[in-house]
């Protein structure tokens, strides 16, 4: 499916992601490594963190491959296992939909960033207008959707979370995507921001 997505537009998705990054990032859920391959050259080294086992090793499979130095480790966005301010940077992609305490996943992204550091994110969000709104709000609702993928909840608004978490958003952009020709298309954030004062 990663695959698929990447041909339809999500491969120029991630390179917009990555674009202009330097010094040492971290990662967080970084599911089969699909972003490796878009680092460019300024990162010294990426550290990501991955917890489901199978993803974790298809993320060690790609990084043997990618152009610049990764690191691939167990972990949990919620609790990362590094000193404050160690990082550059920390890049999250279509993963804080996932992750079951958004808003503690995002206070430890913060944490762990320095002062001057970045936020990258690209994540899927709540839709603004209905009735895609409500569909998406009753999947969740209901658990049927987390429940078929994975704990994917269509109705979170990461944006505001991120703002909340004491970030400062200096790039936001909305993109409506369709990662197949049958599936329905879905609003993405892309953005960068930074650790608020």
């Amino acid at each position: 499916m990663a695959a698929r997505a990447d041909r339809r537009g999500a491969a120029e998705h991630r390179q917009r992601l990555l674009r202009g990054l330097a010094g040492r990032v971290v990662e967080v859920g970084a599911g089969h490594g699909g972003n490796f391959a878009h680092y460019p050259p300024t990162v010294t080294e990426v550290v990501a963190v991955e917890p489901e086992p199978t993803l974790r090793g298809l993320a060690e499979a790609a990084a043997k491959t990618a152009a610049v130095a990764v690191t691939v480790i167990a972990g949990l966005a919620e609790d990362l296992p590094f000193a404050d301010g160690e990082f550059d940077a920390a890049v999250v992609s279509l993963v804080l939909c996932s992750v079951p305490d958004q808003a503690k996943a995002l206070r430890e992204l913060r944490r762990v960033l320095h002062a001057q550091g970045e936020l990258r994110f690209y994540e899927h969000v709540i839709p603004r207008k209905q009735p895609k709104r409500a569909l998406f709000q009753m999947a969740d609702r209901s658990g049927a959707w987390p429940a078929l993928a994975a704990g994917c909840h269509l109705s979170r608004d990461t944006g505001a979370a991120i703002a909340a978490a004491g970030f400062v958003i200096e790039r936001l952009d909305r993109i409506e995507f369709r990662s197949a020709a049958l599936e329905p298309r879905l609003p993405y954030i892309l953005g960068t921001a930074r650790p608020g004062g």
